[in-house]
C-alpha cells in the first residue's frame, strides 16, 4: 500500500488525505468536493499557496498579472504543461497585482515566473514565457515523477 499523501485543496484550502494509489481515481476534497488532482490550473490566493507549498504532490505556480502580455501568452502553455503531468504534479496560478505579499514573500522579480514547490521546500524556479514542452521538461528535471 502507498503512502497516504496530504494534498491542500486549491479551492478552499483545507488539508486532505489521499493514499497514494488513490492518485490516479480523480480523488476529491472531503469538503467542498473538488478534484484535488485534476490536471486543471488552479487560481489560488496567499494563504492557500502557502499551505499547498507543503503538500506530499509537487506544485508548479504561475506568479502572473493580468497587465502582463507575455504572463497572458503563457497561459494556454500552462494549461497543456498541467494537463501533461497530471496526477503527478498540481498547477496553479497566483495573481500577483492581487496578492502581492506573495509575490515579496517569495523574491518574484519577474514575471511570468514559475517556482516548483514540493515537501514545503522551493524545488526550482524558473521565469519567462516558454512552450508547455520546454516547462514540462524542466518540472521533470527538478522533481522525480
Amino acid at each position: 500500500m502507498a503512502e497516504a499523501l496530504k494534498l491542500v485543496c486549491l479551492e478552499c484550502g483545507q488539508t486532505n488525505r489521499v493514499p497514494g494509489e488513490r492518485l490516479a481515481a480523480a480523488p476529491k476534497c472531503g469538503v467542498c468536493g473538488a478534484a484535488l488532482a485534476s490536471g486543471k490550473v488552479a487560481p489560488i490566493d496567499a494563504a492557500t499557496l502557502e499551505k499547498a507549498t507543503r503538500d506530499g504532490l509537487p506544485l508548479v505556480v504561475d506568479f502572473w498579472a493580468p497587465w502582463c502580455g507575455p504572463c497572458r501568452q503563457m497561459a494556454p502553455e500552462f494549461v497543456k504543461a498541467a494537463a501533461h503531468l497530471a496526477p503527478a504534479v498540481r498547477f496553479a496560478k497566483i495573481d500577483t497585482q492581487a496578492f502581492p505579499e506573495a509575490a515579496e514573500r517569495h523574491r518574484i522579480q519577474g514575471i511570468p515566473a514559475f517556482v516548483v514547490f514540493h515537501n514545503g521546500r522551493e524545488v526550482a524556479r524558473a521565469a519567462g514565457a516558454r512552450p508547455a514542452a520546454d516547462l514540462v521538461a524542466f518540472v521533470k528535471s527538478k522533481v522525480a515523477i
